[in-house]
């Protein structure tokens, strides 16, 4: 989890400086509409629109942007997106899992497997990798919300199964069915939290070395790049070395 939370944080970083705002804010668009649309469109009863919300209040999109996105839920002549999971493997063996939401099926295929094929992975069936994550929620808060102790006894009572506490923030873990539950309450709690979602998380991480590493990374971008993809998920961790050079550039 960490090592994975590591490099996310890497590649947001970087995010910001380099990748077109306007894609960006499309995704996470389509991710509030397609939340709204299959649930409730109140963020207080749907803890999959609330997850949406946040993460787009953390990238700044604008209050109107995010209310036009719920309301086009509900429009007759709105997009329907269909979520498809992609599976398969990068370099030196580590294993990805591919979230996108598409209107043309046959397209996002192409343009994953391509992404894949082109950064020195390869495109595999569903389910050869999915065995070694388990789908989960996950709830993050910053730092100074609360000590260790406080945040862990917060979530014990709250029904989660998992917390890491860091210089970084607390990362709270939950089963997949208790995740609505769980948010809402450490919300209450704390406050609206630095992130929310329902993630693959891997049940045991692989080391590679800087070269590959370098090499999944750009994988990964390059994927993330595509208009349909939503997220990415993974099992390998970087170096604390490649990492410090990575947040230095």
């Amino acid at each position: 989890m960490a090592g994975h939370s590591q490099f996310k944080n890497i590649m947001h970083r970087k995010g910001r400086v380099d990748a077109v705002r306007s894609k960006l804010f499309g995704k996470l668009a389509r991710e509030i509409t397609v939340a709204a649309k299959l649930g409730m469109p109140d963020p207080a009863m749907n803890a999959r629109l609330r997850a949406a919300i946040v993460a787009a209040r953390a990238e700044n999109v604008p209050k109107d942007n995010i209310e036009r996105a719920i309301k086009k839920a509900s429009g007759a002549d709105g997009e329907n997106y269909e979520e498809i999971r992609y599976e398969g493997y990068g370099p030196g063996g580590a294993a990805l899992i591919v979230e996108a939401q598409t209107d043309n099926r046959n397209r996002t295929a192409s343009d994953v497997r391509s992404a894949f094929t082109k950064s020195g992975g390869s495109l595999a069936e569903t389910g050869a990798v999915a065995f070694m994550f388990d789908h989960v929620g996950l709830v993050e808060f910053a730092p100074e919300v609360g000590d260790a102790d406080a945040v862990l006894e917060a979530a014990i009572e709250a029904g989660a199964d998992d917390v890491r506490s860091s210089e970084d923030g607390h990362e709270i873990v939950c089963e997949q069915t208790a995740y609505g539950e769980v948010s809402k309450a450490l919300e209450a709690r704390f406050g609206e939290p630095r992130r929310t979602a329902l993630i693959w998380k891997a049940q045991n991480t692989i080391d590679v070395d800087d070269e590959t590493g370098e090499k999944l990374l750009r994988l990964v971008e390059v994927i993330e790049d595509q208009d349909d993809v939503q997220n990415v998920f993974v099992n390998f961790a970087l170096s604390p070395e490649l990492m410090a050079r990575l947040a230095d550039q």
